[in-house]
């Protein structure tokens, strides 16, 4: 989420990589807890030495530990991905590989539609007699950090590649192998809002500025919500691609546009929450996908041929 203002192992029979099934219990939870522990305690770590060191997060010293803080999830995901091969665990089901070919054309589509619902909300809120909408301040930020291509590069760090290979493309497709997509998206989005936290206390970032205890600061926790269910189902459609997108095209907007009002945050919540309905709503929902099967065992295969010669004694 916006934040300032400016593998696949072996299996044990050595054959091809597998991917846990429906009733794979170690596919549905095997590095969960992990990932949340090694997400929550690096980020945590380095936002209050952030805190504790005060000043901006763009000088320094702040500025190393505020954007090491940012790469909690990517922490996570690494340590999870470091245990599966070491463990020879499959790769849950619901993983959405790299290669995904024609559906990456997904992406552009995704990135102007989550831009899109912060324009709509910030237009439908000057129309109703809210904040107006302005590009005066988003383009002095921009000149700021040195041009359009800066400052894209700068809002695809800090938030959608810092996060996304976390968020979605490992705690995503765990909770999916027991969870909908609407029960994921719900659980994974209330951690997320709990993740941003110690942001509301670091000077400089737009949570500061919006206060943890205010109507602003109480617009953004509940915009991660929507926000996470637009980027989980943008992940099932092409991948980490796509939730990078949705992500970034979120993030640049508001920075741009500068959506700081309490009311105008209203408006964009509202109509990320009807979009995201009315994407959940379309298309078939599985709760788990068919189970995969790995390759068989040694013992597995006698027994197999047992079971093939035996009807012949008789």
């Amino acid at each position: 989420m916006f934040q300032r203002k400016s593998g696949t192992g072996p299996t044990e029979s050595g054959g091809a990589p597998r991917r846990a099934g429906a009733g794979d219990t170690g596919g549905r939870y095997s590095g969960l807890a992990l990932f949340f522990a090694v997400t929550f305690t690096t980020t945590w770590a380095f936002w209050l030495i952030a805190i504790a060191l005060g000043g901006s997060p763009t000088s320094s010293p702040t500025a190393v530990p505020y954007l090491l803080g940012g790469f909690g999830p990517v922490f996570g995901a690494i340590a999870v991905r470091v245990r599966r091969t070491r463990r020879r665990e499959p790769v849950p089901a619901r993983t959405v590989t790299f290669r995904q070919g024609r559906r990456l054309f997904w992406v552009l589509p995704l990135l102007v539609l989550a831009s899109g619902t912060v324009v709509a909300g910030a237009t439908l809120a000057d129309f109703l007699g809210g904040a107006q909408v302005s590009l005066a301040e988003g383009r002095e930020l921009i000149s700021t950090v040195g041009g359009v291509v800066p400052f894209f590069v700068s809002m695809l760090i800090a938030g959608p590649l810092s996060e996304e290979p976390g968020w979605r493309g490992t705690a995503y497709p765990r909770l999916r192998a027991s969870m909908s997509r609407l029960q994921a998206g719900l659980l994974l989005g209330a951690v997320w809002a709990v993740w941003h936290l110690p942001l509301f206390f670091i000077e400089g970032t737009v949570q500061a500025e919006f206060g943890l205890i205010s109507w602003s600061g109480l617009m953004f926790s509940l915009s991660v919500i929507p926000v996470a269910l637009l980027t989980g189902y943008a992940y099932e459609r092409a991948g980490v691609a796509a939730s990078l997108a949705v992500h970034l095209g979120f993030n640049a907007t508001m920075a741009v546009l500068t959506v700081d009002s309490p009311v105008t945050q209203a408006f964009v919540l509202a109509v990320q929450v009807v979009l995201a309905v009315a994407l959940l709503a379309t298309g078939r929902d599985r709760r788990t996908d068919p189970t995969v099967r790995a390759a068989p065992r040694p013992h597995q295969v006698v027994t197999e041929a047992s079971r093939q010669v035996s009807p012949a004694r008789g």
